[in-house]
């Protein structure tokens, strides 16, 4: 029998990069040239450096932060990406101004945020009286503090009874312990949980790993639609309440 449903966040509940046209036409600089800028504005404050230098330091901290986490399953923080960039250009930067940057980094999708998928809310409000529900999510630039803000701004919060966040879990998905995380919470076993998510190798591969059941939803990312492994496919929110009472029917 199924008792909780776990969600990934980014392109399942929120639709990720939709906040760049908002930035746009307030004529603020998109999220990636921001970041930089922020870099490189605080250390050619202190001594002069070409921005170049910072984009190809920063290009650099990324592609390094995306090797731990796809072999190794850990979302590094801001703070920790920002010290690897930091090492890597042989500079330091005064305590006020490095948290400044990292506190700028982190609520920037908060306070210009991205809009939610259709029909989310709905959804969400008819399987809450059902099942647990639980956010199982990695967090690439804004931590687990700031997507719960997020979702608070979309009024989805109130929906979830439980978060697994990779930033506070440790470790990122399909790791078993953003699972784990989520079923103490809840208070369940893994055979009772349904995981949805658009990814197969991270939403579909880990939790069946698990003895989970998982959903692929298509609404926004439909490449891994064809090679699924998952137990059903969603294309619209509206249709997923009808999924999961099916799945938990057997």
């Amino acid at each position: 029998m199924i008792k909780a449903v776990t969600f990934d966040l980014w392109d399942t509940i929120v639709y990720d990069d939709t906040d760049e046209p908002k930035r746009a036409a307030k004529g603020l600089r998109s999220k990636k040239a921001e970041r930089r800028h922020l870099v490189w504005e605080a250390l050619n404050r202190i001594e002069p450096i070409a921005p170049e230098r910072v984009d190809l330091a920063y290009d650099l901290a990324d592609a390094a932060f995306n090797k731990v986490w796809h072999d190794q399953h850990i979302t590094w923080t801001i703070a920790e990406r920002l010290q690897v960039l930091l090492a890597g250009l042989k500079r330091e930067l005064p305590e006020a101004d490095f948290a400044r940057i990292v506190e700028a980094h982190e609520v920037m999708e908060v306070e210009i945020y991205p809009d939610a998928i259709e029909d989310i809310g709905e959804a969400l409000a008819e399987l809450a009286r059902r099942y647990k529900l639980c956010i199982v999510s990695d967090t690439i630039v804004t931590p687990g503090t700031g997507l719960r803000d997020l979702l608070a701004q979309h009024d989805l919060k109130r929906h979830f009874a439980g978060f697994a966040f990779s930033d506070e879990v440790g470790h990122s998905k399909p790791h078993r312990a953003m699972f784990e995380s989520a079923a103490g919470q809840l208070g369940v076993g893994f055979e009772e949980m349904v995981h949805i998510g658009d990814r197969d190798h991270n939403d579909v591969k880990g939790p069946h790993a698990l003895g989970m059941k998982a959903v692929l939803f298509t609404a926004s990312r439909d490449n891994d639609k064809e090679t699924t492994t998952a137990d059903a496919i969603c294309e619209r929110h509206a249709d997923l309440p009808t999924i999961i009472d099916r799945l938990a029917a057997g």
